[in-house]
């Protein structure tokens, strides 16, 4: 039986078809995944922000002034290290407001994140 094969295998038309297949899937799934991604790192900045500005609370009533930076925070030994905004990823973009008072002394007494983008909310990350 030199004509006959027993070879089985997976046709051109059906590999083809598979693969299209799965393209299908993955590209249905990109938004999903791209979308849940966005909304955790939403939620990390919503935490951060918790953290920080409970922690520039924690400073004033201890001190009696607001910190003068971030790093401040650090080396009194009221958190770790500083968040990265999750939305811009580094930790040098958070946007500061301080204090104006008439002796020069401007501490911090808010913080927010430095990425401009549109929360799904419609709100702007920046004003959170």
């Amino acid at each position: 039986m030199l004509g006959k094969s027993n070879i089985k295998g997976f046709t051109l038309i059906e590999l083809l078809l598979m693969l299209t297949l799965v393209a299908m899937l993955a590209g249905l799934a990109v938004p999903i995944v791209s979308k849940s991604i966005q909304r955790a790192k939403g939620a990390t900045l919503k935490e951060d922000l918790f953290i920080l500005r409970k922690t520039i609370n924690d400073f004033y009533t201890d001190q009696a002034r607001y910190p003068q930076s971030l790093a401040e925070l650090v080396e009194e030994g009221y958190i770790r290290a500083i968040p990265i905004d999750p939305l811009t990823e580094r930790y040098d973009s958070w946007q500061l407001e301080r204090t104006s008072v008439d002796d020069g002394e401007s501490g911090i007494i808010d913080v927010s994140s430095g990425y401009q983008g549109d929360a799904p909310d419609g709100t702007r990350y920046s004003e959170w």
